[in-house]
């Protein structure tokens, strides 16, 4: 069994936990409290950072790494298309999500809303807030034009880079900083998605403190 040191909001956790249970891989998650440096976990990952996946004595690192190594272990179901161009941009999107998006948008919203109080690191930055209420509308409105084109962001089928915004979208969704009602095809995909037996433990998941609005774990939101 793998596994999976994290913590429940942490759109990166989410991923690697998405693609574990798209790819009906059984995972023992323990939730890690990485902000206190705790010298176990510090010998798991020196860098510090969640997620960690435990493998046979191994312990791997970095939510983008994980993914593939499950894809070359498991590759059934495929989450990564075969053809070079297509892998390409999933990669692409994968990398906009990871670091884009969750830096304009979920650092500013998810981290100042919720994880500030959750690790003690004082009260939310109203600056930072409004910037990422902005940035937001911009990014749904540029899946959009994706999806205007595509079953899927990256094409006709589901790849990780659907689980990298989902993940994200799940983590801002917990705090209600999702519009919606702005495009009906993300709207439509996120329902899509969110549907699959990979999300229901995503939509379990609560934060002492925080309780998820009630539209969080409804399917028919």
């Amino acid at each position: 069994m793998y596994r999976l040191y994290h913590q429940p909001l942490s759109p990166f956790c989410r991923k690697v936990r998405l693609v574990l249970a798209e790819k009906r891989i059984e995972v023992d998650l323990v939730e890690e409290r990485y902000w206190e440096r705790d010298a176990d976990f510090l010998r798991r990952n020196p860098a510090g950072k969640v997620p960690v996946l435990r493998v046979e004595g191994k312990f791997l690192p970095e939510s983008g790494a994980v993914c593939e190594y499950l894809e070359e272990r498991h590759p059934d179901p495929p989450l990564l298309p075969r053809g070079v161009d297509a892998r390409h941009e999933v990669r692409r999107l994968c990398g906009w999500f990871d670091d884009t998006f969750y830096r304009d948008v979920t650092l500013k919203l998810t981290y100042e809303r919720v994880m500030r109080k959750v690790t003690g690191a004082g009260y939310p930055n109203s600056t930072n807030v409004k910037a990422g209420a902005r940035a937001i509308r911009f990014h749904l409105d540029y899946m959009a034009w994706l999806l205007e084109k595509r079953r899927w962001l990256a094409g006709d089928a589901l790849t990780l880079a659907d689980f990298a915004a989902a993940a994200q979208l799940s983590s801002l969704d917990y705090t209600s900083d999702v519009d919606w009602t702005r495009s009906d095809a993300v709207k439509d995909w996120y329902a899509k998605i969110k549907s699959r037996p990979a999300f229901r433990g995503i939509l379990a998941d609560a934060v002492p403190g925080f309780p998820p609005p009630a539209h969080y774990a409804d399917l028919d939101f």
